[in-house]
């Protein structure tokens, strides 16, 4: 397949807004591709050469590319950098300079999608001394070989800029009309994506073996499954009354959740957003090795930073030390963990994720061999709303967040990717009109004026609708922040501008600087209010209005463990307003709305 086909189908995809109109091109593609690498064009597509859990990235910055398009089109860097103050966009320099090279160019060999992605999947390869140099060279002589237009997306794939908007569920849309049918299929295919965690494994497996194949998806160990989430409720009652008068409590503990995947020795730590963490935990990997009894398995578990000298449970925050690239050992010793256990999904062959909860904590409780530092989640099972909360007071008491209370019985399966009611968050902040805190994305920011000037003013923030994948606005967020995240926050979303704004983000507000939704940050308000202006719940509460948060601050907890699918909802918004407006005098009959 010849990669100026698939550059065709980019642009044209570019040119566009609408859901629609991206998954009839999609699906066109798709069509049109061969299956023996409709992996790689899914991957190039979405601006990877694998999966994210595999932890491989291109690693070019801007300048490094800039470098590569010198050396490819023969230009002065002095033309180079005037063009890329004009364009801010390394791959509309690319496709600018190397139109002015030499027409012997166009006898050149056409490049194929298999060479493009051999090329890059070496530059991702390149390690240790002189790599960045190696990376230079490859990526030069691609650009060599190139068209213009061909060099603008393969710019824009190596500096991770590819932007076209498309994300996996659309995909995931298109694979269900091409190999499934119909968008009736929709279900199965998010199915073997949940379990899989890799598009282009889902898309491979449907286009060399069908609807047959997608159905017959099985787990595998090394490949992460994405996360079940919980939806959130403010008291005991209310929470056993949504999930049946029956339940087991769990505390709900501040740490990183961790998915551990075992197959002998070898040892695979997931994170939340499905990152390959593995290198940051090597204490969690021995105490794996140790206390779990079993072949191959993969669970959840809870990892919460503990002091060395009390043993007491510290903040989440103190896991972010575990992030450095060095001295890993020196921060063993100093921000030591604990491992809580509350999942099994899968052990010794068995796919455990459509049993009832019952026999999964079973399970868990005969393959893990507890011990200080190793122990299963605590929890008990009740059908007294008292009991969960003395329960509750002593989680808090205990360092814990709260709890985490799941249904029980046939019904209550792991729902891998989803949402639901079969698990129920009670924390201590929701216990209060707008005293919980909420997980927001970064869609746009507001030029500072004053002290602020020559940083942003306020950021744009958005929850996540599911229903129809895209970003909707719900407060502009300007309290909060320190002079050092002033200092930080361009710098930090720099890789994310954009010229407009992103194709799933919705919002009647115009920010003065659009950003691709990739940062998650943590927002406290007072209460939640209805708005001509902010699209999140749009209409869903009065007509021609949506929610927002009203004196929303940043708390300074930034959730780089959370991808942008993964902040709060729309729905749980909604949820919040309509808890907090039971909460308000009731509308006397004939009078005004309540807002």
């Amino acid at each position: 397949m010849l990669f100026s086909k698939l550059v065709g189908f980019y642009e044209r995809i570019e040119a566009i807004t609408g859901r629609i109109e991206m998954t009839n091109l999609l699906v066109q593609l798709l069509k049109e591709t061969p299956p023996e690498i409709i992996d790689k064009v899914v991957y190039l597509t979405l601006g990877e050469i694998y999966p994210p859990f595999i932890g491989l990235e291109l690693g070019v910055a801007d300048r490094l590319a800039l470098r590569a398009v010198k050396l490819a089109s023969g230009m002065s860097e002095r033309e180079i950098d005037r063009a890329y103050k004009e364009l801010g966009d390394v791959g509309l320099v690319g496709e600018r300079m190397l139109a002015k090279r030499s027409q012997a160019t166009l006898f050149m060999e056409q490049l194929t999608v298999e060479d493009v992605y051999s090329a890059l999947e070496k530059i991702a390869k390149a390690s240790g001394e002189g790599s960045m140099e190696t990376k230079v060279q490859i990526l030069s002589g691609l650009l060599a070989s190139a068209q213009p237009k061909e060099a603008k997306y393969i710019l824009r794939i190596v500096t991770g800029k590819m932007r076209l908007g498309i994300a996996d569920m659309t995909i995931l849309d298109a694979l269900a009309i091409v190999f499934g049918g119909g968008k009736e299929a929709r279900d199965l295919f998010e199915r073997a994506y949940n379990l899989s965690s890799d598009i282009g494994y889902v898309a491979k497996v449907a286009a060399q073996e069908g609807l047959e194949g997608i159905k017959k998806f099985k787990i595998t160990v090394g490949k992460p499954i994405r996360p079940m989430l919980a939806e959130r409720l403010s008291s005991a009652e209310e929470i056993l009354q949504k999930i049946g008068g029956k339940c087991i409590a769990e505390y709900k503990y501040d740490g990183e959740r961790m998915q551990i995947h075992k197959r002998g020795d070898e040892v695979l730590i997931f994170s939340r957003r499905l990152e390959n963490i593995t290198s940051q935990y090597p204490d969690v990997v021995e105490l794996v090795k140790q206390h779990v009894k079993a072949g191959e398995a993969i669970l959840e578990c809870e990892c919460v930073a503990v002091d060395p000298e009390t043993g007491d449970m510290l903040p989440f925050q103190e896991l972010m030390h575990r992030k450095r690239k060095h001295d890993i050992h020196k921060a063993i010793e100093q921000y030591p963990v604990n491992v809580y256990f509350f999942e099994a999904l899968y052990v010794d062959g068995k796919d455990l994720t459509l049993e009832p909860l019952e026999i999964r904590r079973k399970t868990l409780e005969s393959i893990i061999e507890e011990g200080e530092r190793v122990k299963l989640s605590k929890a008990i099972i009740t059908e007294d709303p008292n009991e969960i909360e003395k329960f509750f007071h002593e989680a808090i008491e205990e360092g814990c967040e709260g709890l985490v209370v799941k249904a029980l019985g046939k019904e209550a399966i792991y729902r891998a990717g989803a949402r639901g009611w079969l698990w129920i968050k009670l924390k201590r902040s929701y216990k209060s009109e707008m005293m919980d805190t909420v997980d927001l994305v970064v869609v746009g920011a507001f030029h500072g004026r004053g002290k602020r000037s020559g940083t942003y003013g306020a950021l744009l923030m958005a929850a996540y609708d599911k229903r129809k994948d895209v970003f909707q606005s719900v407060c502009k967020v300007g309290s909060g922040f320190t002079d050092e995240d002033l200092q930080k926050l361009p710098e930090l979303l720099e890789p994310y501008k954009i010229p407009h704004r992103h194709a799933r983000v919705e919002t009647g507000m115009e920010a003065d600087i659009w950003f691709e939704p990739k940062i998650v940050l943590e927002i406290i308000g007072d209460e939640i209010t209805i708005s001509p202006i902010h699209r999140a719940a749009w209409s869903m509460i009065k007509e021609g209005y949506g929610l927002a948060i009203r004196f929303p601050r940043f708390t300074g907890r930034y959730r780089f463990d959370k991808a942008p699918e993964d902040a709060t909802t729309t729905d749980e918004i909604l949820e919040m307003y309509r808890r907090q407006l039971k909460k308000l005098t009731p509308t006397p009959p004939g009078g005004q709305e309540v807002t």
